[in-house]
């Protein structure tokens, strides 16, 4: 595909994802979407990626602010919401579990963790973006909000069932009902955050982040994990400890688990076969 609104870069088992609108602010529209999507389904079925990051360009000073106001002019001309995504759109993360077969759900049936790298104002979509993402690292003083309030819109994709979960239903309320400017630190202090990282480090520690867990985490591990994370949010606990149980069984067979054990008793690092 031919990228007109992100890049995509690979190195050392990262892929990084840059959403590339910089006069814009790098804000959402139906041809990010159908970029962003393409790219995760490449990343995914790359066995050199065993980590995504997605940030923003750093030009356009925001992660990503929204949908674009164009196209909410274009949506208020025509007198309804238009995705302005093709029929034929990339759906990376299907065909895992039924759960995930949705707009941004998608996220969790990607095997690999995706973090967000939060270098600027994340709002309406790049919220969502942010949340559907595994880990969250930000730079200080980056202004969040759902933004959905002030253009009579619902809740957007997600976020009401997402945020609760991450917050918790107070924090959520707060968010989602106002549609109020929200900043790092508070964001932080909520738990939406995992750490908050100086503006010029932000990228150094996030790919170090990823590179680490790269190198030490079995590829199999990173993704049967990341499923059963958000598998067992639907789940009750005997559910969860018997499909945990039939997975230790399986994964116990493979070439992976025995490279695991030799490196850990060799005391060396290991090295994967995905």
């Amino acid at each position: 595909m031919d990228l007109k609104t992100t890049r995509y870069e690979v190195a050392d088992g990262v892929a990084v994802v840059t959403l590339s609108r910089p006069k814009r602010r790098n804000a959402w529209t139906g041809r990010m979407h159908t970029e962003y999507r393409w790219i995760l389904r490449e990343a995914d079925h790359d066995p050199a990626v065993r980590v995504i990051v997605v940030t923003g360009d750093p030009e356009g000073n925001a992660f990503c602010a929204g949908a674009d106001l164009q196209a909410l002019e274009g949506h208020s001309a025509k007198g309804g919401y238009d995705s302005g995504t093709p029929e034929d759109i990339a759906e990376p993360g299907h065909g895992v579990d039924p759960a995930f077969d949705a707009t941004f759900a998608y996220h969790f049936g990607i095997g690999k963790p995706v973090i967000a790298a939060i270098n600027g104002a994340a709002a309406g979509v790049g919220l969502v973006l942010a949340a559907f993402a595994d880990l969250r690292f930000c730079a200080p003083g980056v202004k969040f909000t759902a933004a959905h309030g002030r253009f009579n819109f619902p809740t957007e994709f997600g976020l009401s069932w997402v945020l609760p979960r991450i917050v918790g239903l107070t924090h959520a309320n707060d968010i989602l009902l106002s549609s109020r400017v929200f900043t790092a630190e508070e964001a932080d202090r909520m738990g939406f955050l995992n750490r908050i990282v100086p503006s010029e480090r932000l990228m150094d520690e996030v790919t170090a982040y990823a590179r680490a867990l790269a190198a030490s985490v079995a590829p199999g591990s990173a993704r049967e994990s990341k499923r059963q994370i958000y598998r067992d949010l639907h789940r009750d606990a005997a559910a969860s400890v018997r499909a945990a149980e039939a997975l230790l069984v399986e994964m116990s067979k493979t070439a992976d688990y025995k490279e695991g054990v030799k490196a850990w008793m060799d005391k060396r690092p290991p090295v994967w076969t995905g």
